[in-house]
Order: C-alpha cells, then structure tokens, then sequence
C-alpha cells in the first residue's frame, strides 16, 4: 500500500508538471505578448483550447498536490514545526532566484509563503478548513467587486520600471528575444518581478493557493491517496459532480478570456470553472491509476513527478534557451501549435531523463539540495547498488 500511496502522488505530480509546461510556453515562446491581429485562425483555436483546458486547471492540480504534500510534512512534524519552516525558508530562497535569474513566472515563493501560512490552520477540525478553504477560494471575486484597485500601486511601480529600462509596448514582445546578453535579459526580469507581484494582488493569487493547500491538506490528512480502492466511490463522485459544474461553465470561461468579457465575470467563471475541472482531473487521474496501479506509464509519469522542483526549475532553463536572444532566439517566431509542440517535445525529454536519473541517484538535484538544507546533513545521493 505504501508504494501505491507515493506512486500514485508522484504520478499526479508528473501529470500536472505536463499541464504547466503547456500553459507556460506560450510566455516563453513571447506568442502570448504578440499583437492580437497577428493571430491565424489557428492560433484561435488553439488558444480556446488551452482556455478550456489547461488554464488554471493544472496549477490547482499542482497547489492541490503541494498541499497534500506539506500536509504529511505537518503531520509527521508532530509539535515542533522548525524543520517545515526551513523547508519552506529554503523554497522561497529557490524561488526568489528562479524569479530574479531566469524567469517572471515562478509560483515557488508564493507556495513557500502560503505553505508557512498553511501551518497556522493545521490544528482546525476538517470541516472547518474545508469552510475557510472556501471562503478563500471566495475572496478574490468580492475582492475585485469591492476593491478593484488595490494593484494600481504595483501597476506604477511596474509602469516606471519599463520607463526606466526603456520596455514599451512596441518591443516588450521581442525585448528578450532581441537581448545581446545576460545584462538585458537581467533587466526585464527584475521589471517581471515587480509585475509578478502586480498579478499576484490583482488576481488574489495568495488567497486562492492558500485555499487549495488547505483541500489538499485534508486530502493528505485522511490518507485518501493511501487506499483509492476504499474511496473509489468518493472519487467518482467528486468526477461526476465536478464535470457537471466545471465543463459548461469552461466553455463560458473560455468565450469570456477571448472576447475579454470582464474581470468580475471572469472570476465568477473562473471560480465555477477551473477548480471543479483541477478536482476533476485529480479524481479522474486516480481512478485510472487504481484500475490498473502497475502499468509502466505510472512508473514514467512518477519519476518525472519526484524531480518536480527540478523539472520545474528544468522547464524554465529550456524557455530560455530555446526561445531567448542568449540562446536559440526562436521566441516571437513560432505560432501557438508549434509552441505547444516543442512544449510536448521538452516534456518527454524530461520524463526520459528523469526515468533515467532516478535509476542512479536517490533525489533529483534540485531536492537533494532542498532536503541538505532543511534537515541540516549531507544525504547520500547515489543509489546503492549493493
């Protein structure tokens, strides 16, 4: 049972690594910052797609994940919470050099500060977490109903950022294409990361990661993953009830991100739409993995899934070279379809060359360090062949 518990996780984990790196090429790529009129009818229907069903699922699949994770952390940690809270301390770090060195996006600082928070609520019964998770999964559309410009502030800070480095909206598409070196490249992400904070506030992001790691940490809690046999019936209802909700609302969530419909219908779709279809992937992922829990493609799925940070970190470093000025230049270049397909493509490498580095070492490179840092030793890394 204990092997099926951190395959079953790891593989989910692996899954959800493939939604991220599908929904953040196009960043990569710089498509996402084309001019719309530029778009082919292609490039459209791509993109209603990827609305459909990638956008926002499978970052709650990976927050859900991460709660479940920092939930067994908790409850292995007993009274003293000292070694989560380096864990977490020692995430930030990784993320704040992730965001600074190679790319605006990262969500690791967010998850290590939401998880120190996560901490203060592990004591709550389980139905009440549940309650507060949904109330913070709540916040951001009464948020931007009664608040709709609490970013404005982060806004100017970012609009004198570009000012400053010379970014406009003529070359901020092809600004890191075009780099003749690290200095430039530099330059935008340190204009990216004062943005990142914009659309953390302007989206609420913290409350709404901070809720899903509280449905993961009940999930983690009650040991669901432990025995999928025992909750099938729990899981398929969750799937019905879920795609229920989530499939025709994505659709409206979908013509509301093309047509650009509004933000507060946005959030109503959003709320109605991304985590019913994140819950319903998960559900529907163990499921399957329970029909037939040994099949090989599991195996394939988990070893990406235990390198996560790495293949994470790993998805970022291959955007910048292949897309960036100081490496193959492709960015701006490519429409939405290739993108995606270089995304597969950087996919499978990872997932060969995860399958491939866990035959010979214990932890993926990024982990092991993580794990040095938090338990304060030096780990082996090598598998023993003995």
């Amino acid at each position: 049972m204990q092997k099926i518990r951190y395959v079953v996780l790891d593989a989910l984990r692996g899954f959800a690594l493939l939604g991220i790196i599908l929904a953040n090429f196009p960043e990569f790529s710089l498509w996402t910052f084309a001019d719309p009129a530029t778009h082919t009818p292609l490039d459209r229907v791509v993109r209603g797609l990827q609305f459909f069903f990638i956008d926002g699922k499978f970052y709650t699949l990976f927050s859900l994940l991460f709660g479940i994770g920092f939930g067994i952390q908790l409850e292995n940690s007993g009274h003293s919470t000292t070694t989560f809270y380096r864990r977490m301390a020692t995430l930030f770090v990784i993320g704040f050099l992730h965001l600074m060195l190679l790319w605006s996006g990262d969500i690791l600082m967010l998850y290590a500060a939401m998880g120190m928070l996560l901490a203060l609520f592990r004591r709550l019964p389980t139905r009440r977490l549940l309650a507060v998770a949904g109330s913070f999964l709540l916040l951001p559309l009464l948020l931007d109903i009664l608040f709709p410009h609490l970013a404005d502030p982060l806004e100017a800070d970012y609009w004198r950022l570009c000012d400053r480095y010379g970014i406009t909206a003529a070359n901020f598409g092809t600004w890191l294409r075009d780099v003749d070196g690290y200095g430039d490249m530099s330059r935008f992400l340190r204009m990216g990361a004062v943005e990142r904070m914009w659309e953390f506030v302007s989206s609420h992001r913290y409350f709404k990661v901070l809720g899903l790691f509280m449905i993961g940490f009940c999930v983690g809690r009650h040991r669901i993953y432990a025995d999928l046999s025992a909750h099938r019936a729990l899981l398929r209802r969750i799937l019905c009830i879920c795609l229920a909700v989530g499939l025709p609302v994505s659709a409206l969530y979908t013509w509301n991100c093309m047509t650009d419909g509004g933000t507060v219908l946005r959030d109503c779709f959003y709320l109605l739409s991304v985590y019913p279809m994140g819950f319903a992937y998960a559900a529907g992922f163990c499921l399957l993995f329970d029909r037939r829990p040994e099949a090989r493609a599991w195996r394939l799925l988990a070893s990406t899934g235990r390198m996560a940070c790495t293949n994470y970190l790993g998805q970022s470093v291959f955007g910048v070279l292949l897309f960036y000025g100081i490496g193959l230049g492709w960015g701006a270049g490519v429409d939405l379809l290739t993108t995606e397909l270089i995304a597969l493509g950087v996919y499978l490498i990872q997932m060969l060359f995860s399958r491939f580095w866990l035959n010979h070492f214990l932890y993926g490179p990024v982990e092991w360090v993580w794990r040095m840092i938090t338990y304060r030793k030096r780990l082996p890394m090598l598998r023993d062949r003995g």
